[in-house]
């Protein structure tokens, strides 16, 4: 696509973000910290961001009526998550509004399948992926892949939905048809020795890289993320290097989180791109001197980037729901984490907790990412849900 400069829109101009969430939470925080003003659309009635936004348009995101009514208040739009139909908003791109990152690179992003094809055709390392449209199909690829896949729709999995990894071929038949109604694919699973991760921004300026994280999951559940993350010299730089043939592939403007696994021989595969701020760069807020939100805000609004210096070693803990409290609840222990120095608490605003559900996160810094993970440790066990009762 041919890039042009993006026009320059000062305090207190108009930014509409496409999802009430956490993410939109902390982009509204920060676009009015720089004051400018916000409106947010989603369909659940105060949302983590419309709590803070200037407005709330409460519509679905199919609802195009609503989309333009979003891009007619504003004066740039983006969005918070990529499961969103991207011809709407190339629709809205038709219709004069401006939207980044664009809705050429979320159509190429939101179907995993697509997005892999596309990287692969850029010459990118990744998994080898199969499309699977029958059990036949995909019990050739668990062959292809020495009996070990990870089948997953190819749209709209997140946080542990959508995808299943399977080792056993016993479990394909029932993993087929929990995804029967979706369009499927499946990919070799990778013995990785580290799952890392990198947020990009790009602006027409160029591209700057925030610092490599180390990533943990548990059913497929960010679980913490630690700063800078452990790898040698030589990998740094090929991640790095791999991060700007990605951005040369996506060309576009905007925030970018690339994660990736790092095998056993220093080999790098791209695993998935998110177009957008990522649960793995929350830290930033604290941890370097431009928080990967207010990059965003600054890229979308035209203005200069920030810095991606990082302060200090830092670490990221997920505050998740746990089975025991399922509906309205209360937060307790904050006293203890508040006594903790340079330990910073997020919560989000969400109504209710579920298993697993993200209802904040911790951060702390200190002389080492490992002297970080303790401290925010010790934070999270500190904190405790409590159920109050049933949402009305």
């Amino acid at each position: 696509m041919s890039l042009k400069k993006i026009p320059r829109i000062n305090p207190p101009g108009y930014i509409g973000i496409i999802g009430g969430g956490q993410l939109g939470r902390m982009m509204t925080f920060t676009a009015k910290r720089m004051g400018y003003n916000v409106i947010v659309l989603d369909p659940k009635p105060n949302s983590p961001a419309g709590q803070v936004a200037d407005q709330q348009i409460i519509a679905p995101y199919t609802d195009i009526k609503a989309l333009r009514e979003l891009g007619s208040e504003t004066d740039v739009l983006t969005y918070e998550f990529e499961h969103i139909d991207a011809n709407l908003l190339s629709e809205l791109e038709q219709d004069g509004y401006a939207i980044y990152p664009s809705a050429k690179t979320l159509k190429s992003i939101n179907n995993k399948f697509h997005q892999k094809s596309i990287l692969q055709a850029a010459d990118i390392a990744v998994p080898r992926f199969y499309r699977v449209s029958s059990l036949i199909e995909l019990k050739e690829a668990f062959k292809k892949s020495n009996q070990r896949i990870v089948l997953k729709t190819c749209s709209g999995g997140y946080d542990g939905k959508g995808n299943i990894i399977i080792k056993s071929p016993e479990l394909l038949d029932q993993a087929y048809d929990k995804f029967r109604n979706h369009q499927m694919m499946a990919e070799e699973y990778i013995d990785y020795e580290k799952e890392i991760s990198i947020i990009i921004a790009k602006n027409d300026e160029g591209v700057s890289y925030y610092p490599i994280v180390e990533n943990f999951h548990q059913d497929s559940i960010l679980i913490k993320s630690i700063i800078p993350a452990q790898v040698t010299t030589a990998v740094a730089s090929k991640v790095k290097l791999l991060a700007k043939k990605v951005a040369d592939v996506l060309d576009d403007y905007g925030v970018f989180c690339i994660e990736m696994f790092l095998d056993k021989n220093s080999n790098i595969l791209v695993n998935e791109i998110a177009p957008r701020p990522h649960n793995s760069g929350h830290y930033t807020i604290e941890g370097c001197i431009t928080s990967q939100f207010e990059q965003l805000i600054r890229i979308i609004t035209g203005m200069p980037m920030g810095s991606t210096e990082l302060r200090s070693p830092a670490a990221m803990y997920n505050i998740l729901g746990y089975d025991q409290v399922s509906g309205v609840y209360s937060i307790n222990g904050i006293e203890s984490v508040l006594n903790i120095k340079d330990c910073h608490l997020h919560l989000y605003g969400k109504s209710e907790s579920h298993y697993l559900r993200k209802i904040g996160h911790i951060t702390a810094l200190g002389s080492s990412g490992k002297a970080a993970s303790a401290k925010a440790k010790k934070a999270l066990e500190s904190i405790k849900t409590k159920f109050i009762g049933e949402y009305l």
